[in-house]
């Protein structure tokens, strides 16, 4: 029984000296994962531009920027409107290049050259980052679509930044 609790506790130590050394949640850090998910979003249409495997593409964006299979993920599209919230990897995945839900027409493929980020705030709470403001777009004629976002990225025990809130809509327009 004593084994049991001294292991037990030298591996709680072991867990917390691992979160120690990761680096340190910073506004910087989220700017930083909200500019690559970007780069990831432009990747994805040039892929499927190209005639290659643009599936494959967004499936390693979401691994790499969504918290699907280790939290509970909130996603709210900008272009979602009969089926709302992409609670699973599936439905983030037919978001972004078409697929199961009928109304997907592919976001992620259309294709974009760039997105531009004008950041409202970050606030920073424990192992959470809360972002918002306006995000653009940029079509291939150079023309930009501007998107409202709100993200909640949340730092992993292994120091990787997952987004677990993603909520982004077309701004209001006056009737």
């Amino acid at each position: 029984m004593f084994k049991t609790a001294a292991l037990t506790a030298g591996l709680a130590v072991l867990a917390t000296a691992g979160a120690l050394h990761a680096s340190p949640l910073t506004p910087e850090r989220v700017t930083a994962l909200k500019t690559a998910w970007g780069e990831g979003i432009v990747k994805i249409g040039s892929v499927h531009t190209a005639g290659g495997d643009y599936e494959a593409a967004a499936r390693e964006h979401i691994e790499t920027f969504y918290a699907y299979g280790v939290s509970e993920v909130l996603f709210k599209p900008t272009l979602a409107s009969e089926d709302q919230f992409r609670g699973s990897f599936d439905e983030a995945l037919s978001y972004f290049v078409g697929g199961d839900i009928a109304e997907d027409k592919g976001f992620a493929i259309a294709p974009y050259t760039a997105v531009r980020w004008e950041n409202e705030g970050t606030t920073i709470v424990g192992d959470v980052a809360f972002s918002m403001g306006n995000y653009y777009f940029t079509k291939t004629d150079g023309s930009e679509v501007k998107v409202e976002y709100t993200f909640g990225i949340r730092q992993m025990e292994n120091g990787e930044l997952k987004i677990v809130l993603h909520h982004s809509s077309v701004p209001f327009v006056s009737g």
